[in-house]
């Protein structure tokens, strides 16, 4: 009889965000190789189309904020609590853990009273990020205390890059059940096609303090004048969306375009145009290893990235001579800007870019990696 895996995350397809698209791609991963594979996630906002594609995903009601997300220890309880009762009455082999910690608690007492084992998937390390926007310092060590308790009970963790790796030993968990398996996109999804271009400078993605996508639009105002028909479109969801919308109508009025999250074809058709896509991580913010994916979707989709503040993309970028890596400065970022808006990629630019996503970092390559780690653990 085939292993039963069941995924717990917060997050999960159709919503738009690395998390999602990653489990995801694990979900048709282990589907594909035989395994029979359940998935205990969250209803997605209104409005938005559900299509799990012959995958077993239960969905639970969660308490959203104002945006539209399930961030916040409110909001976490409210996926966290029900998830230790539906993991007590899921029969199963193996559960895939994602963050944030309390899920990672839930999961671990569950698993516990039921004797089966859990992986660990680390995107990020939980109590660093909260160190990092200034958490009070006695809720960061009780964070710290608490991950590492989810980590160490785990029977593997899956880590995806070096600088996550390096933050989960110097949190204190051990060496040998950390592997690294990459970061990566749905290329399937986030595809170049070839299309007429326009002056469009596309972000893609959530908006919260580590990204400081506010970066863009004061870098945006100051270039709007000197390409009048040029527009920066603001795509996603995140506590920063209000503070931007604010900014923009003080800096760029009528020039700077908000929309929720958008399916993935729809923002691929978005990038496939765009003159640049946009990406960042804010320097100092307890994410400076943090690998933005959001940079790999546009290109992707064939749009070089501009790149602006910290962490292992901006080497990819200027290594690979996949657009501009800046500093998070909006000077910098204008600049950028100028120079992608004056000569817009052309189609064979737009292919190579596609072609070396594909090439280098598949969504499938890094769920195929995480498989076999999972088909380890006992």
């Amino acid at each position: 009889m085939s292993r039963r895996v069941t995924i717990v995350s917060r997050l999960f397809r159709p919503e738009t965000g690395a998390a999602a698209y990653r489990l995801g791609a694990l979900a048709d991963e282990l589907v594909a190789r035989g395994y029979r594979v359940r998935v205990l996630t969250t209803r997605p906002p209104k409005g938005v189309r559900i299509a799990d594609d012959g995958l077993d995903v239960r969905r639970w009601p969660v308490l959203r904020d104002k945006g539209g997300n399930v961030r916040g220890y409110v909001q976490y309880l409210s996926y966290d609590i029900p998830l230790f009762f539906r993991l007590l009455f899921t029969r199963t082999d193996v559960v895939v853990v994602e963050p944030p910690t309390t899920t990672g608690i839930a999961s671990r007492v569950a698993c516990a009273v039921k004797r089966k084992p859990y992986v660990h998937f680390s995107a990020d390390v939980f109590s660093t990020a909260a160190e990092g926007i200034g958490v009070n310092r006695t809720v960061v060590k009780v964070l710290k205390f608490m991950e590492r308790w989810v980590l160490r009970g785990s029977a593997a963790i899956i880590a995806v890059s070096d600088g996550v790796r390096s933050d989960l030993l110097s949190l204190g968990v051990p060496e040998e059940p950390i592997s690294v398996v990459g970061v990566g996109i749905d290329t399937a999804r986030f595809a170049y096609a070839p299309a007429p271009p326009t002056p469009t400078l596309v972000y893609g993605g959530t908006m919260s303090e580590i990204h400081g996508a506010d970066v863009f639009i004061r870098a945006f105002a100051r270039i709007s004048a000197a390409h009048p028909e040029a527009r920066l479109l603001m795509i996603g969801q995140g506590v920063d969306v209000p503070m931007l919308k604010d900014l923009a109508m003080k800096l760029a009025p009528g020039r700077v375009e908000f929309r929720t999250p958008q399916p993935a074809e729809t923002l691929s058709a978005e990038f496939a145009t765009a003159a640049a896509a946009l990406a960042s991580v804010k320097p100092g913010v307890g994410y400076d290893f943090a690998f933005a994916t959001k940079a790999l979707a546009g290109l992707s989709a064939g749009a070089p990235v501009i790149y602006a503040g910290v962490g292992p993309m901006g080497t990819l970028i200027r290594d690979n001579d996949l657009g501009w890596a800046v500093d998070w400065d909006a000077d910098a970022v204008a600049e950028a800007m100028d120079k992608a808006l004056t000569n817009p990629p052309a189609q064979a630019l737009r292919a190579r870019l596609s072609e070396w996503v594909r090439d280098h970092h598949s969504l499938r390559s890094v769920a195929a990696k995480s498989v076999e780690v999972i088909s380890r653990a006992k």
